[in-house]
């Protein structure tokens, strides 16, 4: 179950997803194929914190900070997979997303003044 502050956390996130709305889904993933900076990297490489034990929540934030287009991956994930959402996208783990997919579906309805 989802604490109060995380739901807040989550809305905040959907809200702010908002200004991609009506942005293309190829656009979107055609910016975060250039601009990702998890696509930067080699499929080889070691990350910096092998061995570490971390949360997917540590997992997400340490492999994609600094990355100048986390919206757009987020709002992409959210797009194509939805609820069969898998691994890391948007500085979010899976857990997360799934929560937040709820609060993004709605969000539609909030920028019409609906409920």
């Amino acid at each position: 179950m989802n604490s109060p502050f995380n739901d807040l956390r989550l809305i905040s996130i959907a809200w702010r997803l908002d200004r991609l709305r009506w942005v293309a889904t190829a656009a979107l993933a055609e910016i975060v194929r250039r601009d990702g900076t998890c696509m930067w990297s080699e499929p080889h490489d070691e990350p910096p914190w092998s061995g570490e034990q971390l949360s997917d929540r540590e997992l997400a934030e340490r492999l994609c900070a600094g990355c100048p287009v986390q919206d757009e991956c987020l709002e992409l994930e959210l797009r194509t997979a939805g609820a069969d959402t898998v691994g890391v996208f948007g500085a979010l783990p899976e857990d997360d997303r799934r929560d937040l997919l709820m609060h993004w579906q709605q969000r539609g309805e909030r920028a019409e003044g609906g409920d």
